[in-house]
């Protein structure tokens, strides 16, 4: 396809035989991006920009970001017509800097354009330095079923030096204000922060678990590229200590009564993310916004989308019919390491038959590299599951690039 926007090529092009078969298409998500923040933050390396604006209630264009929105939906429509959406995931950037009218009317937008499951988790992003009680009912009235809460931290001297907005304080305010609206919520925390201890970690990850969140995500913090933190690195814990600090919270929270399901992610029983699990195990997404990221799949091809990624750019392009700045169809070749690099996330893995569900390639495509993998100890010896074992799980990146279709293997 070389590139060129799909609002050039008909449906029927993605819909010609081709090098894979799927039985059937995947669960559909959608992903909302919503670009604009107060701060950028010094490790964040998404696509979110200050916003440049009076300090009052519409200081970014949230109407003409809302009608971009709408067109960049419409646009999509014919690639993914009658597939039923399980699931929404507002993310940013800072979504909940939106206001109730606002996120109102793009709920009302997605359920008028798109077959929404009548159970459908809906989630938002939500940073505790914007939460107003008021405004977070009527996100929930509105149709937000769970939040995600950016904690980071509960310590306010860490909190400053992650850039942060809000203090210790205000994270504590902005649970009470979740817990008292909705009764599915995620809390995300970082350990191995600029100069932490190990106890310092202990104490935000005990401060968490005391309110009862259903879903923990705890991120290891990363110097990303392109980042204020990987151009000007803080100190942060040297490798022997983060270790400490990860093992500790795989304890703690087992004993609390969280199930490790992913990387970073611990829940309740039944109370997992289902948009997340969504991705892990190869469903399809669309997403609309700027910079948003797509993944659709054809029932002998699997497409993926990336939308301009500037907020004006994109709002320009939106409203004159193709907000696509890239377009490719993967490679059959690519599939496995692209499903690995999904799957192995997860510490149970998947069943074997989701492989050629998701991909249209045969078990055989893959079986040498599974039994390599069986042999080094880095996946479980189990031919109904694909799934790490605990030394896969620490050496992740090396068994997922395993899946690599090398021309030198």
């Amino acid at each position: 396809m070389s590139g060129i926007p799909q609002s050039v090529l008909p449906v029927q092009n993605f819909l010609r035989p081709g090098k894979i078969s799927l039985p059937a298409l995947p669960p559909m998500s959608l992903y909302v991006h919503f670009p604009w923040c107060v701060r950028k933050c010094p490790y964040c390396d998404f696509n979110s920009h200050e916003w440049r604006g009076d300090g009052g209630a519409q200081a970014f264009p949230e109407q003409a970001y809302l009608d971009a929105l709408r067109q960049d939906l419409e646009q999509a429509l014919p690639l993914v017509w009658g597939r039923p959406v399980h699931t929404v995931f507002i993310g940013g950037g800072t979504p909940s800097l939106l206001s109730a009218a606002g996120l109102d009317r793009l709920l009302s937008d997605l359920r008028a354009l798109l077959p929404l499951d009548a159970d459908a988790e809906i989630t938002m992003e939500a940073n505790p330095g914007t939460f107003e009680a008021d405004k977070f009912r009527s996100f929930r009235a509105s149709g937000i079923n769970r939040l995600s809460i950016g904690i980071q931290s509960f310590n306010s001297e860490h909190l400053k030096a992650l850039g942060r907005i809000h203090d210790g304080d205000e994270a504590r305010h902005a649970i009470e204000i979740a817990q008292a609206n909705f009764d599915n919520f995620n809390l995300d925390l970082m350990f191995a922060l600029p100069n932490q201890t190990l106890a310092q970690c202990q104490q935000d990850v005990e401060t968490a678990i005391s309110f009862a969140p259903p879903h923990l995500s705890l991120y290891h913090l990363t110097l990303e590229p392109n980042t204020q933190f990987h151009k000007y690195p803080p100190t942060v814990p040297d490798d022997d200590t983060a270790a400490d600090m990860q093992d500790w919270i795989a304890e703690r929270t087992a004993a609390a009564g969280y199930g490790r399901y992913e990387v970073s992610a611990y829940a309740q029983p039944h109370r997992r993310a289902k948009h997340n699990l969504n991705y892990w195990e190869f469903g399809d997404y669309l997403g609309i916004g700027a910079g948003a990221h797509s993944k659709i799949s054809f029932p002998h091809r699997v497409l993926r989308q990336v939308r301009h990624k500037h907020p004006q750019r994109y709002m320009e392009t939106a409203a004159t019919g193709n907000a696509i700045q890239e377009e490719r169809e993967v490679d059959a070749r690519d599939l496995p390491f692209e499903f690995m690099l999904n799957a192995l996330r997860l510490t149970d893995g998947v069943k074997s038959e989701i492989f050629a569900d998701r991909t249209g390639l045969p078990m055989a495509k893959i079986g040498k590299v599974l039994a390599a993998g069986v042999e080094k100890g880095l996946l479980v010896d189990d031919p109904q599951r694909i799934a790490p074992t605990e030394l896969g799980q620490r050496f992740l990146n090396d068994l997922q690039e395993m899946f690599l279709d090398r021309d030198d293997k």
